[in-house]
């Protein structure tokens, strides 16, 4: 018996572990995971007769109960009958109403046998509540087809939440190479699968410009397009030579504004500065210290010539951004500030006559003139400015907030000097790196970032101090396009990164736990198989 008692043992624990595992998954759907999540005995059956309800002042919910409706109408084909701002039928309704002791963002969702109620700070959290009612309902409800089913269950639940950051982005490139509007609102969708709150929109570069400004008809005539574009590893220096390019118009850039904002995402674009500014240079060489002539670029990477800080620039750069703002509601407009070389600026008059004549030491310091004078022309127009890290060099603009991409040494500094910073360091949040064994998967620019390296970042340094950690706005994950060239790689790279990212975005840190994450992770494969999404499997 003595040799028979470890092996019951053994048996005993391996079973319980399983139990404790299934009872886990039943206990935890919702990805990003909630604050409180719990499920009892029972159901509500969402049939065609089930009605949508709201109440709130103005009709401000009912952008929201439209969406839902239109959702569920295309997961099950049912149009179901919806009341605006009345008492809502005894039983078999979901009922959409704002509660303003949740917080902004803040819900909560009760599923009852006769009812289903979305409560939620304000509208994006009613929005939110939505989103994790998608989420705890049969994965085929993210058909697009509409399942001949009589009726739906839904388990009965009470979810309390809230997210632990305001700031909640991921990134897209459109500057190396050029997605479509219709991709564009597909990424926004998954955005909003995960409560992220903030899309930043990569629009100018060295290899492309992607916004139309009216004024300046050829930063798209000639700026848009290239001549050929690298092909392979960097290190190979190879290249096509088929024209490539492409830009979104003023009318289009609206429309994706409005849809991200029916989802309760802000859209912030990029226009940088001053560096990565080639494709700019060959529409309007007389913005550069040489003169030109120019190309837009067919190489990745850095380049010499940079926008020149003199008047004439300062002027081009304040009526694109004139239009820009009236496009982009936001508060913020992003103006880029990395990689910029200094090696025209030291050989240039001009440059170095400013230099004497404003007193600064050093081209680092001529840098931050250039964004502090961009930062007060954009203050004047209601928004603020927020740049790659390297804005911290010569000194930082006064009312700046900083994205921590080379690491978290420059979020660190930024936060103790009292600016908003968003963390996106290169190692946990560039999902352009490799997600399993490069001999496996497509071509990256390199580096290497599961998703349980991201799903294990914390945002908020050790080395602040209380009062410095309130500056911490949340992260980002970024997607650059070098070697991502069509809309299904883009999938791949960005997911499932990003749900891992948006849980670091949105949960509490005592409620982590990557194996049980795995869990609730590989039961959403199925939602993503049902939008049709091109997803990577290489946490397998």
């Amino acid at each position: 018996m003595k040799f028979l008692f470890p092996r019951a043992v053994s048996f005993i624990v391996t079973a319980l572990c399983a139990l404790h595992s299934m009872t886990s998954a039943q206990r935890h759907i919702v990805i990003p995971r909630p604050v409180e999540e719990k499920y009892s005995t029972g159901s509500f059956i969402l049939d065609r007769k089930t009605e949508i309800a709201t109440i709130s002042s103005n009709q401000e919910l009912a952008p929201v109960a439209e969406y839902l409706g239109n959702f569920l109408e295309k997961g099950t084909g049912f149009v179901l009958p919806s009341l605006a701002n009345g008492n809502p039928p005894k039983s078999n309704y979901i009922l959409l109403e704002q509660d303003a002791s949740l917080g902004n963002e803040g819900y909560e969702l009760t599923v009852q046998k006769g009812s289903v109620r979305l409560r939620g700070g304000d509208q994006a959290g009613v929005f939110y509540a939505v989103q994790s009612l998608l989420q705890i309902m049969p994965p085929e409800i993210f058909r697009r087809d509409g399942l001949n089913k009589v009726a739906w269950k839904i388990p009965c639940a009470t979810i309390i939440d809230k997210p632990r950051f305001p700031w909640r982005g991921m990134h897209l490139d459109v500057c190396r190479h050029f997605f479509p509007i219709e991709f564009v609102k597909r990424y926004i969708d998954f955005l909003a699968i995960y409560k992220m709150n903030t899309f930043h929109w990569h629009l100018t570069d060295d290899q492309g410009w992607r916004i139309e400004i009216k004024r300046y008809p050829k930063l798209t005539e000639v700026g848009g397009w290239r001549n050929g574009s690298m092909v392979g590893p960097y290190y190979n220096m190879k290249f096509d030579t088929i024209r490539y390019g492409g830009f979104f118009t003023q009318a289009q850039i609206r429309e994706v504004v409005a849809y991200a904002a029916s989802r309760y995402i802000t859209v912030v674009p990029e226009i940088e500065m001053p560096g990565h500014a080639l494709a700019a240079l060959a529409s309007y060489p007389e913005l550069s210290c040489t003169g030109g002539p120019f190309e837009v670029g067919k190489a990745w990477g850095v380049f010499d010539d940079v926008f020149c800080p003199k008047e004439t620039t300062f002027t081009f750069l304040e009526n694109v951004l004139s239009e820009v703002c009236e496009l982009f509601p936001g508060k913020y407009i992003h103006v880029g500030g990395d990689e910029c070389p200094k090696v025209r600026w030291k050989e240039c008059s001009s440059c170095q006559d400013l230099m004497k004549k404003e007193g600064l030491k050093d081209e680092e310091q001529l840098q931050s003139y250039f964004v502090s004078r961009i930062e007060k022309f954009l203050n004047t127009k209601g928004k603020n400015i927020i740049g790659w890290d390297e804005i911290l060099q010569g000194g930082l603009a006064p009312n700046a907030s900083v994205m921590s991409w080379r690491g978290t040494e420059g979020g660190i500094a930024a936060a103790k000097q009292h600016h908003n910073v968003v963390m996106t360091p290169g190692d946990y949040c560039y999902f352009d790196h490799y997600q399993g064994n490069p001999k496996y998967q497509p071509l990256a620019i390199g580096g290497y970032t599961t998703v349980e390296k991201v799903y294990w970042y914390d945002p908020v340094p050790s080395q602040l101090k209380p009062a410095e950690r309130k500056y911490i706005l949340g992260a980002q994950g970024n997607l650059w396009a070098e070697y991502i060239t069509t809309p299904q790689q883009m999938e791949y790279m960005a997911l499932p990164r990003m749900a891992a990212l948006a849980e670091v975005d949105w949960s509490l840190p005592k409620n982590k736990n990557y194996q049980e994450f795995r869990g609730r992770l590989i039961r959403h494969f199925k939602v993503l198989d049902y939008v049709g999404a091109n997803y990577s499997k290489a946490l397998y």
